[in-house]
């Protein structure tokens, strides 16, 4: 059965990993930093240490963040659903894990709780940009178009098309044009 409705499957769940997917993409690209600036990130973002990233970790989780920063940015959402679709060809099928006894009750779509970080950055991202893209019928992502400002952003909202990383990078932009039309 077909149905035009959108916006029912991006929840908080989506917006969560939309966020940290985003959050870590900027953080490891363009060149993968020391392992402690991709633990802050995770610690922010609510996962739970300790994390015992080494520097191989973190280059394999900048390759992954590459391939999902290339989905979310495609030219329009047909080339976002083949990359994702490509990205989720890779992935386990879905399972919840509580890790433990540890946590809620969340999905993953990696092998096991402890694997490898790369993995869980790739496949948890990748079913976040497919529900985004599957919600909203677009493109799920954007760089920021703020001169100077090369971050990704996701956009896991329903509200207009996005142009700025942050609310702070679209106010400088406007004041600065503002400015010059003086």
């Amino acid at each position: 059965m077909a149905s035009s409705v959108t916006g029912l499957l991006a929840g908080p769940w989506v917006r969560a990993v939309a966020l940290r997917t985003a959050a870590l993409a900027n953080v490891l690209l363009p060149d993968p930093p020391p392992p402690g600036q991709v633990e802050d990130v995770l610690s922010a973002h609510g996962e739970e240490g300790p994390f015992d990233l080494s520097p191989a970790d973190v280059r394999a989780m900048a390759a992954a963040a590459r391939r999902l920063r290339e989905a979310a940015t495609a030219p329009d959402p047909a080339s976002a659903a083949r990359r994702v679709n490509a990205l989720l060809a890779g992935a386990r099928p879905p399972r919840l894990s509580d890790h433990g006894g540890t946590t809620h009750w969340h999905l993953h779509f990696d092998a096991r709780d402890d694997g490898p970080w790369d993995e869980w950055l790739l496949t948890s991202g990748a079913m976040a940009l497919a529900v985004l893209v599957s919600d909203q019928q677009r493109v799920p992502g954007g760089v920021c178009a703020a001169p100077g400002c090369d971050l990704l952003f996701l956009d896991p909202g329903t509200g207009g098309r996005r142009r700025y990383c942050s609310a702070r990078c679209g106010t400088r932009t406007r004041v600065a044009a503002h400015r010059r039309r003086r």
